[in-house]
């Protein structure tokens, strides 16, 4: 029986072209970054079940890919169940092993601590467009500070990686906060037990429109004055800094004052110091599914790209989860796949690559012309020439045509007879 040519699905084979993109754009990401005080980290991509199951990473926690014990702990007869099979997984995201991590090194670390971590996560998830089993994220995350700063810096960073990586894209950044959520459906007449259910519903906002919300919580039993006077709020919000203040007077009886003047602040101090160009808007739609966010939300969406490239959120609860004490936690993430395949789709090419030469011998050139091109190509590569050295095919032309294709721009070639260009 042969074996397999094709990748698991849901993965796949990375060529040497997508390769040099994805190397460009993990670079200037982690350039970017590193220029905003984050220092890079690393955690194993193998995480404790336990805390894989642990009810913080939300839906994720249903695509886990799980990994069986090991030799002598593995014993099939015994098993009454998945728990007497399996003691580990492959990570789903970046946050939790990061809190694990913090917890355990929170010591040796400055505080508060800017972490960057980069690497790949498995989901068992349904495979499409810019979405993939296993995937890399690219993560910032502030530990340690409680002050609306942490969100300013991760959205500065995060737009300014983005301003430089597509800089022809618009993209949009989204903003709202888990209190604001709660306090909107509290004013409204939602019981307290039915938040979950409501959020549920707002979040397929960008699917089913206003109309599709309205008609889903009046089939779940809503009483139909909460459901028309939260569309309302919802459909009359304005989208500005002014606009969250505005609401947080609104609802200045279910909703502590610091929360929507945090929003309107952090929202202020970034449009008046980014960079980069992009949007800002308040959107009181915005949920994200994730269930340990506890405070600010954003996701960042792009032009001719459908959902969301990048999203993040205040996380205090979780590290109290490992430590006993709850210690503030706020991260971005961007996604680093559908950044991939946007720069695929538009032909993009790496700028200022380094220049590449294919020198190509004939077969049969004797040792001394061997030598003489290798030395030859060994001078360019000193100067910073990226030379590739190989035997012609015997379809030279085909051979040319894929190195152009992966950036080979100049082509020596040297015979048995005579060297020559």
């Amino acid at each position: 029986m042969a074996l397999a040519k094709k990748p698991v699905t849901g993965m796949k084979d990375i060529t040497p072209a997508e390769m040099q993109i994805r190397e460009y754009v993990m670079n200037q990401i982690k350039e970017t970054y590193k220029s905003f005080g984050f220092s890079q980290i690393e955690t194993p991509c193998v995480e404790h079940i336990e805390n894989l199951t642990s009810k913080q990473g939300g839906d994720n926690e249903k695509l886990i890919f799980k990994i069986l014990k090991r030799g002598d702990k593995l014993n099939l007869e015994t098993a009454s169940g998945e728990n007497d099979l399996v003691d580990s997984g492959l990570r789903y995201d970046l946050t939790l092993p990061l809190s694990r991590y913090y917890a355990n090194n929170a010591a040796n670390l400055p505080s508060p601590f800017k972490a960057l971590q980069m690497g790949s996560v498995w989901r068992a998830d349904r495979p499409q467009k810019g979405r993939f089993r296993q995937f890399v994220q690219c993560d910032i995350d502030i530990l340690g500070d409680p002050t609306s700063l942490a969100e300013i810096e991760l959205i500065l960073a995060t737009t300014t990686a983005l301003g430089k990586i597509c800089p022809n894209n618009g993209f949009t950044v989204r903003i709202n906060d888990r209190g604001i959520l709660r306090g909107m459906a509290l004013y409204c007449g939602f019981p307290e037990e039915s938040m979950d259910q409501v959020f549920i519903t707002l979040d397929k906002m960008d699917k089913i429109g206003f109309e599709g919300v309205e008609k889903e919580l009046l089939a779940s039993g809503y009483e139909k004055e909460s459901v028309d006077k939260y569309m309302d709020l919802l459909r009359n919000v304005t989208k500005d800094a002014a606009g969250v203040r505005a609401l947080g007077e609104q609802l200045s009886g279910v909703l502590p004052a610091e929360v929507s003047g945090n929003l309107a602040h952090i929202m202020d101090t970034v449009t008046e110091v980014a960079e980069a160009e992009f949007g800002l808007e308040f959107d009181p739609t915005l949920v994200r599914g994730m269930s340990y966010y506890t405070g600010t939300i954003f996701e960042i969406s792009m032009e001719g790209f459908g959902g969301s490239v990048a999203g993040g959120g205040r996380y205090d609860k979780m590290i109290g989860k490992f430590t006993g004490m709850e210690t503030p936690a706020c991260g971005f993430s961007i996604g680093f796949e559908r950044i991939v395949t946007i720069l695929l789709d538009n032909g993009f090419t790496v700028p200022g690559s380094t220049e590449k030469k294919a020198y190509l011998f004939e077969k049969g050139v004797d040792s001394s012309t061997l030598a003489e091109v290798i030395r030859q190509a060994m001078e360019e590569r000193k100067k910073g020439v990226q030379v590739l050295v190989a035997q012609m095919n015997k379809n030279k032309k085909f051979q040319k045509e894929q190195l152009t294709k992966e950036g080979y721009t100049e082509f020596r070639e040297f015979y048995r007879e005579s060297l020559k260009k």
